[in-house]
């Protein structure tokens, strides 16, 4: 399928007057065809109305409507597949297989989503019947439920081309909402967007759905995704990547005259902690999946751990020295961007210059690519309570293993560190019983808490939570991940006193779509 290298604006293309960008294959550093060009201003504006506009009937379409619009989407990305994957090899230099497997997932999403707006439970409808003989006040009848935001803006991420990008979760769950979305694409992997974007596009047209449901918008820099939004028909961001990227976003919406939610993504360290007794059990399994989880993808997650704890002592020199020739042994690979590689260096070299740190094995890389080399770091509790930044996120295939004195000081870190996306603690029963204390600490400090495994691989199912407080997200209330997802994209709407008619069908008395509903404070279809 040939790229046109143009926004998609509706059903229009972009009018091509923005400055040009190119592709690079991260792995050569050779310019891919064709250049893509950035949106105006009045690309923006015209996406933004177009979706304005469109939200008037999306936003009321049903949920059976939408579940098949979202199934379709998923079919036509899974016929230019082959297509979609090579583009994205040569636009990101991570594996055939990897993007095989995103893809799946990405489509998965999208079915999940289709699931959830078909049974339609998910809107939370509330009924309290009238009691007009009450004393001293009659009781009007009163109706609630989840209603659509409004047209939503998503920034599509680096490190997933695919699922957390054009058809990824945020779209995946805006649409689901009956928002409209338009996403600006990566500039690093703008023919992936393209690809998918076109079958999107394709969609919204066999489904007559109008003209602004979706759209997409190319920037080789900022100012297209800040003009967006700002726009004032935009209601909502949903966004993953860099904390000073998301801040900015958040600066943006907070200081428009009507000021938006931006859900953002802005990065963790995952802070793993390892008892005694699970490492004199387990030292060298433990060893190995630590390693295959900070190595894994060049260590491009946003999951990737990049702390660990463990009490000092014989057996934890003795799990270091196998993490050490482990991490040692690790092959130079390929990263994202050249940017993101400069950057990774720069944050492994502010590391190996602090007083206090210790490199305990580093996989040397060649300049001139975008290569990223393992790194192994190790300190001290003291040196690490007294030097914030090393909580600062190095986004690659490195950690830095801290070594406390005993449980107490365990304890100590753990209330040190800010909001996370996840946690992890590997023990036996026994110190799972005799450190409640850490496991509270930590739930006020993350996501999702593992335990005896690794915090990479987010499996994308209903009760899943990829997000977490401050500053790992913008709003540790809500997640990106999972079909609780959607709520980020809704707000409740309350109906008092109307007539069966004029109620939306999932508060009517006969309940059409048999969905569960909260009535007079009881669950019932």
């Amino acid at each position: 399928m040939a790229l046109a290298g143009k926004s998609l604006i509706g059903f229009s293309t972009g009018r091509g007057t923005g400055a040009s960008f190119h592709a690079l294959n991260p792995a050569t550093g050779t310019q891919l065809e064709p250049s893509f060009i950035s949106a105006t201003q009045s690309d923006v504006d015209a996406a933004a109305r177009l979706a304005s506009d469109a939200f008037a009937e999306f936003g009321q379409t049903s949920g059976k409507r939408k579940s098949a619009f979202l199934r379709r989407i998923a079919e036509r990305i899974e016929t230019l597949g082959n297509d979609i994957v090579e583009r994205a090899n040569l636009e990101t230099a991570l594996p055939v297989v990897r993007l095989q497997s995103e893809l799946g997932r990405t489509c998965n999403q999208l079915r999940m989503f289709a699931d959830l707006v078909q049974e339609g439970s998910w809107v939370d409808a509330r009924i309290d019947h009238p009691e007009p003989a009450r004393k001293p006040v009659p009781k009007p009848d009163i109706r609630s439920m989840l209603r659509p935001l409004g047209p939503v803006a998503v920034f599509g991420s680096s490190n997933f081309p695919l699922a957390f990008s054009v058809s990824g979760g945020d779209t995946a769950s805006a649409l689901a909402a009956g928002c409209p979305v338009i996403v600006k694409a990566h500039p690093a992997h703008p023919g992936t967007s393209e690809l998918v974007a076109v079958a999107m596009q394709s969609v919204v047209r066999e489904f007559s759905l109008p003209e602004g449901t979706f759209s997409l918008l190319f920037d080789a820099g900022y100012d297209v995704g800040l003009e967006l939004v700002r726009h004032p028909s935009i209601k909502a961001v949903g966004f993953t990547g860099s904390r000073k990227a998301g801040h900015a976003l958040m600066s943006v919406a907070s200081s428009r005259p009507e000021p938006v939610p931006v859900y953002a993504e802005m990065g963790s360290i995952n802070p793993v902690f390892l008892l005694p007794g699970a490492i004199k059990a387990r030292s060298l399994e433990i060893a190995s999946g630590l390693h295959a989880s900070v190595t894994l993808g060049v260590g491009q997650f946003c999951t990737n751990p990049g702390l660990v704890f463990l009490q000092d002592g014989d057996a934890a020199q003795k799990f270091l020295k196998e993490l050490e020739r482990l991490i040692g042994g690790t092959a130079v690979a390929t990263m994202l961007t050249s940017g993101i590689s400069t950057a990774y260096r720069a944050g492994v070299d502010k590391f190996a210059r602090t007083k206090g740190v210790q490199v305990r094995a580093r996989v040397l890389q060649s300049d001139g690519v975008a290569q990223g080399g393992a790194v192994l770091f190790t300190t001290d509790a003291e040196t690490f309570l007294s030097n914030r930044g090393l909580m600062d996120e190095v986004f690659g295939p490195s950690t830095i293993v801290v070594l406390c004195k005993d449980s107490e000081q365990l304890v100590t870190c753990a209330q040190a560190l800010e909001g996370q996306l996840t946690a992890t603690i590997h023990a036996t029963d026994e110190e799972m019983a005799s450190h409640k204390n850490l496991f509270s600490v930590l739930e006020t400090k993350v996501g999702r808490l593992v335990v005896n495994g690794f915090p990479t691989g987010v499996e994308v199912c209903h009760s899943m939570v990829h997000g977490g407080p401050y500053p790992a997200t913008s709003d540790g209330r809500s997640t990106s991940v999972g079909t609780r997802a959607i709520q980020r994209f809704t707000r409740p709407v309350c109906y008092q006193n109307f007539s069966d008619a004029m109620l939306p069908d999932e508060l009517k008395q006969a309940n059409p779509p048999g969905i569960l509903r909260l009535v007079n404070g009881k669950w019932e279809r």
